[in-house]
């Protein structure tokens, strides 16, 4: 294999995998802000016990996600130095302001979280998480502004000297539409997910007889999130759909597996292609769908594949095959949208089976089955984090920055297969033993369950307002968890 696509296996791997911790981190963070609110509120110990049960789960995933994350940026570096160069001067702006902006105040304010339980008023303290979850919103808007300009590049020009964007303005790169529905799309994505993770923890914990009065609320919200969710990500897919026809029409067409320019194109339940993607049959179809998802009306027209190749090889140049891998794209969009379903159906499911004071037996067979489903179903909308993210990108193909550079041309020139193959094979051994580490860690809390009320101070914030009246400047600092 080349060098380019081996950093591309590479990029991919390393990217997936870290997405794996993001929408985690980005819910997790607002399920436990907001059970800490509910205790703030209302002063029930069960909601502490929350509290204190998914913040060691949320800190686990973020300390991963943190570490996994930091090899992403290294990679341009690495294998793109083309690309990094190309690229950096607009590219390098929305990573700074995540970097300097949204990591510090999520990290600083999670830091206050976690040793502040004892040291700061009421309030503060859960201001800290409130503002920590804040933070991961905001990182994560920067980095989607940073992809959505790859996907869609504008408020920038080329330096005719070197080659090079040159960014020249910055509202344009952070606020252009492709970056806010993004943005919110992904974000539903990540209430799904966390939803999800929620839901079955708690879930399997009634299930299992542990705690029951506990965790109760604690599936009924995260059910109704998915629910939510799966209405905004509807929403959302619909508004990012008509906005991929009009700036990347290629994308669209790829995702259905349409050749053909059609007006009332059907959407594809399932189709039957050669294995080499140059051609398709629709199977299963629904009548004008595409069209409407596309157009926003069921008799609209919507451009095939190879009309959008010839008008590409007019307006970029010919000698370039512009499709992406059809099979890859259809089917990573059809998981992507199919999974995500499947989650919002448990949510829906888990909230009759809870609904009032019942509780599944675990020794019936309602019991079992939904262990059963909650193991299964928390990990669909992680792969369906996945799909989407290779759809976007793998749809993109051949280019790294839509319209402006190739992939095959932003690659290290210098740096040869061996080097990747090392790189990639150190990457992968690192990511399964920290996935073994996060699995092993992660199911022994479960395992565990919540603190129970009487390894609780009632009221961690007593020495706070203790020390408040006391004279003693030497106070110990000390880890919450």
């Amino acid at each position: 294999m080349e060098a380019l696509d081996l950093a591309r296996w590479q990029f991919g791997i390393t990217t997936v995998y870290h997405f794996l911790f993001v929408p985690l981190t980005i819910g997790g963070a607002f399920f436990v802000a907001a059970f800490q609110t509910a205790w703030v509120r209302t002063g029930n110990v069960k909601y502490l016990q929350l509290t204190k049960f998914f913040g060691k789960l949320f800190l686990i995933n973020f300390a991963m996600g943190l570490v996994t994350g930091i090899v992403q940026e290294f990679q341009f570096g690495m294998n793109w130095s083309v690309y990094s160069r190309f690229v950096g001067d607009v590219f390098g702006a929305p990573l700074a302001m995540e970097g300097l902006l949204a990591f510090f105040m999520e990290s600083v304010f999670l830091g206050l979280w976690i040793f502040g339980w004892d040291r700061l008023p009421k309030g503060i303290h859960l201001a800290t998480i409130w503002a920590a979850a804040i933070g991961t919103l905001a990182s994560a808007y920067f980095i989607l502004a940073a992809n959505s300009w790859m996907q869609h590049p504008v408020g920038y020009l080329i330096d005719d000297e070197t080659g090079r964007a040159v960014l020249n303005d910055i509202g344009a790169v952070l606020f252009q539409d492709t970056a806010v529905v993004t943005f919110f799309h992904t974000m539903f994505a990540s209430f799904m997910t966390a939803g999800a993770a929620v839901a079955a923890v708690a879930g399997y914990k009634m299930v299992k007889g542990r705690q029951i009065n506990v965790f109760r609320p604690a599936v009924k919200s995260a059910s109704i999130v998915m629910i939510v969710a799966a209405v905004g990500l509807s929403i959302t897919g619909d508004m990012t759909s008509k906005i991929m026809v009009e700036q990347q029409p290629m994308k669209m067409a790829a995702a259905e597996g349409l050749y053909e320019t059609e007006s009332q194109a059907p959407f594809s339940i399932l189709t039957i292609g050669e294995i080499n993607g140059n051609s398709a049959d629709c199977v299963l179809c629904v009548p004008g769908l595409l069209s409407f998802l596309a157009t926003g009306s069921f008799d609209g027209e919507v451009q095939g594949i190879n009309d959008i190749q010839a008008e590409y090889e007019q307006r970029f140049g010919a000698g370039v095959d512009y499709r992406p891998i059809v099979p890859v794209t259809y089917w990573s969009f059809r998981l992507m949208i199919g999974l995500g379903l499947l989650g919002a159906l448990f949510g829906m499911w888990s909230l009759w089976r809870y609904r009032g004071d019942r509780t599944p037996n675990s020794n019936g067979r309602m019991g079992k089955f939904y262990v059963l489903a909650a193991t299964t179903v928390v990990l669909a909308p992680l792969a369906a984090n996945s799909a989407g993210w290779i759809f976007t990108e793998m749809g993109r193909q051949p280019w790294v920055v839509f319209g402006e550079q190739l992939t095959s041309a932003g690659v290290s020139p210098l740096v040869s297969p061996l080097e990747v193959w090392i790189s990639l094979i150190g990457f992968t051994v690192v990511y399964a033993v920290l996935a073994f580490i996060e699995v092993k860690l992660l199911l022994y809390y479960i395992r565990k369950g919540a603190l129970e009320r009487d390894e609780l101070v009632e009221d961690p914030y007593a020495d706070a307002v203790a020390a408040e009246n006391s004279d003693d400047d030497d106070r110990t600092l000390y880890f919450a968890y």
